[in-house]
């Protein structure tokens, strides 16, 4: 009878680490997923500043220095590997687009040109599913990382290898207004 009880008891012991590292998966899996629809969002961006690059480019010529800026930026997100590195790459671009639409205003023909419009106003939408992604994604980490830290998970977190992930965090020089000289 006792052997009874002691065989209930490590099934169900089983089974709860079965559970608890199953629920990890999935967070971690929804973790990565929400990362993915940033990245889908980013390229719809990068896929969007070339042609952007070029609309400036034959109103502002002298801004070489700022659409150099903007291309270096676009190649730094999509050399980066890690999801720390995209995060302070795709910063830095955010920052430097920033300043290419602030050094825009002072283009009164630029402004009115309806492919420099539209391509404002496509990178527009994207920048808001960017945010909604970004949202979204730090949502899925936040709900991982508690699940890695909270007793007991983190004792089975531990067992498996899992690993925290990072928050998409807007540095700080990216949320400073761009300062435009002439």
């Amino acid at each position: 009878m006792g052997w009874i009880i002691a065989l209930v008891i490590v099934l169900l012991l089983v089974f709860w680490v079965i559970g608890v590292y199953n629920s990890l998966i999935q967070s971690r899996n929804k973790v990565k997923n929400a990362f993915a629809q940033i990245d889908t969002q980013l390229q719809r961006r990068f896929d969007l500043i070339p042609n952007l690059v070029e609309t400036v480019k034959g109103y502002a010529s002298h801004e070489k220095e700022l659409l150099e800026n903007v291309t270096a930026s676009r190649s730094g997100y999509m050399n980066a590997h890690s999801a720390a590195e995209k995060i302070e790459a795709d910063n830095q671009l955010t920052s430097t687009l920033k300043t290419l639409f602030a050094v825009a205003e002072n283009y009164p023909d630029l402004k009115a040109n309806q492919n420099f419009a539209k391509l404002q106003d496509d990178l527009k939408g994207t920048e808001d599913k960017v945010a909604f992604s970004r949202q979204f994604y730090n949502d899925s980490v936040t709900i991982y990382n508690n699940k890695l830290q909270t007793f007991p998970n983190n004792m089975i977190a531990g067992m498996f290898g899992f690993k925290e992930e990072v928050l998409f965090k807007t540095d700080e020089a990216a949320k400073a207004a761009p300062k435009v000289q002439f």
